[in-house]
């Protein structure tokens, strides 16, 4: 099994919380740093947050605590020239592209995540990639 990067201060955020979503969190954390053992997990705007060469790439959203944990996919706080196309196939049909170059997933339970694992960990490979 490959080590993952998980980030003992966000586990620490996460356990205060007492979130209504705290395991699926968990489940979406390890299956985005199984997708790049590069990927540093932090804390961003009060949730996990993934970065590939000091670059933010991913961010969970789980605040306010809703019925849904979301993934949201971009290239920096910083805004940029927009792609002509998004940056990367969404064959799965798991992503709502808000800008070609930023996109949204969303988990409203364990079993959306159970059944999305294999290609969000494909989809988050390919975003790194795109995003380098």
């Amino acid at each position: 099994m490959q080590l993952i990067n998980i980030n003992k201060e966000v586990t620490d955020f996460l356990n205060e919380l007492n979130h209504p979503f705290r395991d699926e969190i968990e489940q979406l954390r390890i299956c985005v740093l199984s997708a790049d053992k590069n990927l540093i997990e932090n804390i961003k705007w009060n949730g996990p947050n993934y970065c590939f060469d000091n670059e933010d790439r991913i961010t969970m959203r789980i605040q306010p605590p809703t019925k849904q944990v979301q993934l949201i996919f971009h290239r920096g706080a910083k805004k940029q020239e927009q792609p002509k196309n998004s940056l990367i196939e969404d064959k799965f049909k798991l992503l709502i592209w808000k800008e070609n170059d930023r996109a949204i997933a969303t988990f409203k339970n364990m079993e959306d995540i159970e059944n999305s694992k294999a290609n969000l960990t494909e989809i988050v490979r390919e975003w790194i990639k795109a995003t380098k």
